[in-house]
């Protein structure tokens, strides 16, 4: 997604973030290959998907734009969304992260020293919501994110949060192919 919070549609749905989803492709990765042609969502529910362009541009407001990239690469990561992730690191890098924290993030926990203390707990409160099925979001994780972040800081945090897993879930069920961002 694109940092700044002013995004425009054209004719061919690609709206804010570049969340565009059509394809007609076959994507393969361990668990599964499809050669079959899913719908593009922009145009089967344009609703929906402004709808959730506008919640996606709403998340974002007020937070730091390295720190919007970091967590949407750390959730696609978890979701396996290739295409996000793609999209994402792209992102990141036209913003001018560093390439050694965007090749780190998968596992700052191992390198913490690359990442501030309010990144590193965006990034544990990222992988409790994203994995939150796996025991929910534990008190500690929840208490250090809202040490680090005020009430409507914290609040645009999980929003964002929320967006990003919605995104990687529509790219993975509609077979988005990661290198196709199409905005």
């Amino acid at each position: 997604m694109t940092t700044n919070t002013t995004h425009t549609m054209n004719a061919t749905t690609t709206m804010n973030a570049g969340h565009t989803m059509s394809a007609a492709h076959t994507v393969t990765n361990a668990t599964h290959t499809t050669t079959n042609a899913r719908i593009n969502f922009a145009k089967a529910a344009p609703k929906a998907f402004r709808a959730l362009v506008g919640f996606d541009i709403a998340a974002r407001e007020g937070l730091d734009p390295a720190l919007v990239e970091l967590i949407q690469i750390r959730a696609s990561h978890l979701n396996h969304c290739a295409y996000c992730l793609h999209m994402h690191t792209n992102d990141a890098r036209k913003a001018g992260e560093s390439e050694d924290r965007l090749h780190l993030v998968a596992v700052w926990r191992e390198a913490p020293h690359f990442f501030t203390e309010k990144e590193r707990a965006a990034l544990a409160l990222t992988e409790s919501v994203t994995l939150v099925a796996d025991g929910g979001v534990p008190d500690d994780v929840y208490a250090e994110a809202a040490a680090r972040f005020d009430d409507k800081e914290l609040a645009q945090v999980l929003a964002l949060i929320f967006a990003i897993n919605t995104w990687n879930r529509v790219a993975l069920a509609t077979a988005k192919m990661a290198g196709t961002d199409e905005r």
